[in-house]
């Protein structure tokens, strides 16, 4: 989110302890991490490579509590989600999520005078730079990112840019709802893309409003467009286009600097062989300031949709 000023030495990050992939992150070592520019760290663990952003680093060396952090992001374990199981449709059963099928790869915190529509073909954006100037092209070819592009209106136009990216060495499975997802009609995706939520801190009056822990299918309650490269899904969830989404969007924006939100994304199962459900990803927004959003121009236009390996042909949008 916010770019940090000034300089982290990398030998300080030894001294940091990434929690524990059941708590957030995992413990990295120095040799494993990569500087690159814009306020991310490129760090290999076990199961792959992920974007572990600066604002992330310095809450944990400054409070090592993600609900304590303020004006960044973390990543909730799936365990505080409760999502359909085996027998849902038998006994109507919820269990506690599990692992995330994708890796966390960033948060953007961006603003614009227009509405920003399909960041990832963008010349300037971070997460997709990173991977075309990896060191390991053979790696990073392989990897898939899925971006939700949450788009809030108003008089400065604001997107909440969340990046999840496949593991290394371990592409996404043919079989699963996931490669479904990914490959079907926009109908599809509409009928299937969801979030779970839940109010982690803030005001009363926004947990009366949102709900301590709410589901919701996107793809049916708002606006959602999808831009398909050959390596990437980026989802745009136009906000706006809900009068009643808007109105508590408002709302939260209100005291936005005392709010923390978890937010589960997935595909929905709608049939017993499809079940459990799984996450595809989760972000914690930790006490948002709006200031502090990047300015990018949305006038910028954007790059060819190109495969990652130099070699391939042009790629357009589904």
């Amino acid at each position: 989110m916010k770019r940090l000023t000034g300089h982290l030495n990398l030998k300080e990050m030894t001294l940091i302890l990434l929690e524990e992939r059941a708590k957030v992150f995992v413990q990295v070592s120095i040799h494993t991490l990569k500087p690159l520019d814009d306020g991310y760290v490129l760090a290999s663990v076990a199961d792959g490579l992920t974007l572990v952003n600066y604002c992330i680093v310095l809450q944990l060396l400054t409070t090592n509590r993600q609900k304590n952090g303020s004006n960044g992001w973390a990543s909730p374990p799936g365990e505080l989600f409760s999502l359909r199981g085996p027998n849902y449709f038998a006994k109507k059963s919820k269990v506690p999520a599990g692992d995330w099928l994708l890796n966390p790869a960033g948060v953007d915190w961006l603003r614009s005078n227009s509405k920003l529509d399909h960041v990832l073909s963008r010349p300037d954006n971070r997460v997709m730079a990173a991977l075309r100037s990896s060191k390991t092209p053979e790696k990073s070819s392989k990897t898939f990112i899925l971006a939700i592009n949450l788009q809030v209106p108003g008089r400065d136009h604001h997107s909440a840019v969340f990046y999840f990216s496949s593991k290394v060495d371990e592409p996404i499975n043919p079989t699963s709802l996931l490669y479904q997802f990914i490959h079907e009609s926009d109908a599809f995706r509409d009928s299937r893309f969801k979030i779970v939520n839940k109010i982690v801190k803030g005001p009363w009056l926004v947990k009366t409003a949102v709900g301590n822990y709410s589901a919701c299918l996107l793809g049916k309650a708002l606006k959602c467009y999808y831009h398909r490269g050959p390596n990437y899904l980026e989802i745009d969830v136009d906000i706006g286009s809900s009068a009643i989404a808007t109105a508590i969007l408002r709302l939260a924006l209100g005291c936005v600097t005392a709010v923390t939100v978890d937010m589960g994304f997935l595909v929905e199962s709608q049939s017993e062989e499809e079940l459990p459900e799984r996450l595809f990803g989760a972000v914690r927004i930790c006490q948002m300031e709006m200031s502090s959003a990047t300015f990018v121009d949305s006038a910028m236009p954007s790059s060819k949709v190109l495969p990652m390996n130099s070699g391939g042909s042009e790629n357009e949008d589904d």
